[in-house]
């Protein structure tokens, strides 16, 4: 059931106070930055539009305004291809524009949210579940009814603590 007449985009430029994401897969790589990655696998610079990309924009807008954007993303090592592009040279970008990011490594642990999809929720309130097919391409994102908000935010809960800063972990583990 769709509770917000806002597209997630929307939601991305209209939240009040912060904006979490849970990342639950290892590939998202059909779903934006295509080019950047095949740059990546080939050795190759990052691209001057994948430094620039209107991401930089909405998540420094955010910050700037005093907004949080913060998220979690749930790994194993060794890490997949996509998932050394993303944090090497995607998380390392937002940062600079003010993002943070965790790292929930269930390499050696159990994972705290095993049931738990991808989404965004907004100011605690607003939760975007999201749907990728196989190949980590985007299909869309459902906005979640007040009866599901209590299960989303245990879930960031968990998730942020059995995670460690992002920095703190690729310090040891980035490659």
């Amino acid at each position: 059931m769709t509770t917000s007449s806002k597209s997630l985009g929307d939601w991305l430029k209209d939240f009040e106070q912060e904006a979490f994401r849970l990342e639950t897969l290892d590939d998202y790589s059909q779903s934006g930055g295509v080019g950047a990655y095949q740059d990546f696998l080939a050795g190759k610079p990052q691209p001057e539009d994948f430094k620039t990309a209107d991401w930089v924009t909405t998540v420094g807008n955010a910050t700037q305004a005093g907004k949080r954007m913060y998220r979690v993303h749930i790994v194993t090592r060794p890490l997949t291809d996509y998932l050394r592009f993303e944090l090497g040279w995607g998380y390392i970008r937002n940062m600079a524009a003010g993002e943070e990011f965790f790292i929930l490594d269930i390499t050696e642990q159990e994972n705290p949210i095993p049931n738990a999809p991808d989404f965004w929720m907004f100011d605690n309130h607003t939760v975007g579940a999201m749907s990728y097919d196989n190949e980590g391409k985007y299909l869309g994102t459902e906005f979640t009814g007040e009866g599901q908000l209590f299960e989303f935010l245990t879930y960031r809960d968990l998730a942020l603590a059995a995670a460690v800063p992002f920095p703190d972990w690729w310090a040891q583990y980035g490659e």
